[in-house]
């Protein structure tokens, strides 16, 4: 495969914590994001048949049709927000699709000019980077309940856990964005770019670039081991059961008279 580029633009995300969290919105989040989660639903549906028509155009032109471009732009930024508010790392309901300039969630991304057989070979190339992804979002969701107590009881997100969540959100933004041809820059950095030892107060007022707290990496390792233990469990109790015949042959059905 051939090199990146050394100034190959990385897509960015940037999100800006609050300083508390409204507890009766941390309580009824999964709730209140029901409407956004039926859009979202919807939207997918339309980004894979444009990913589809964007993948053959890629392979003929270099890159992204501009109309592709921006509607596969606008889905990955509105499912990042969707995801940031729905992961308790902002307080403040997400619009519904277009972006807002105030809002604490910010997606940068430079679609440009790609590879062409990085693009024919795209669905096999992002599984490495598509199990990280799975393997620490499984991992946040097993600790997902204790993580949404601490805020609602706190009302705000500590910062070791808005450190974490933010690493599997920035992962799992920079994967979607290489899946969709919106990127060639591959997703790197899942630990941030640097670290700040003992939790001083943080060095930019979001995640661009990402300063991981000692504690918010180790709950990322956390994350990473109950992951793979998790996705690991699933397989192994799957692969016990025999597949299920809902109509076995020797079921002898009873007449209706």
């Amino acid at each position: 495969m051939t090199a990146q580029p050394a100034d190959l633009f990385r897509p960015e995300l940037d999100v800006v914590p609050p300083e508390r969290q409204r507890r009766w919105t941390v309580l009824l989040r999964i709730l209140l994001l029901i409407p956004h989660f039926v859009v979202l639903w919807f939207v997918s549906i339309a980004a894979a048949v444009v990913v589809i028509i964007g993948w053959f155009a890629a392979l003929v032109l270099g890159r992204l049709p501009d109309w592709i471009a921006e509607f596969l732009n606008l889905y990955i930024g509105y499912q990042t927000r969707v995801s940031a508010s729905q992961l308790l790392l902002v307080d403040r309901y997400p619009p519904f699709l277009l972006d807002e300039p105030d809002y604490p969630v910010r997606v940068y991304l430079r679609p440009g000019e790609l590879n062409r057989w990085a693009v024919l070979f795209r669905i096999v190339l992002v599984i490495p980077a598509a199990v990280v992804s799975a393997v620490v979002a499984h991992g946040w969701a097993v600790l997902a309940f204790f993580i949404w107590l601490v805020v609602l009881v706190l009302g705000r997100t500590p910062r070791p856990v808005f450190d974490a969540t933010a690493a599997v959100l920035r992962w799992s933004y920079r994967t979607n964005a290489y899946f969709y041809l919106l990127t060639g820059a591959y997703p790197r950095m899942l630990f941030g770019e640097a670290k700040a030892e003992e939790n001083p107060p943080r060095q930019s007022p979001g995640t661009r670039p990402l300063v991981m707290s000692k504690g918010g990496r180790v709950l990322l390792v956390v994350f990473i081991v109950l992951g793979v233990l998790g996705l690991i469990g699933n397989g192994a109790v799957q692969t016990t059961y025999p597949p299920y015949d809902h109509y076995p042959e020797d079921v002898q059905y009873a007449a209706p008279f």
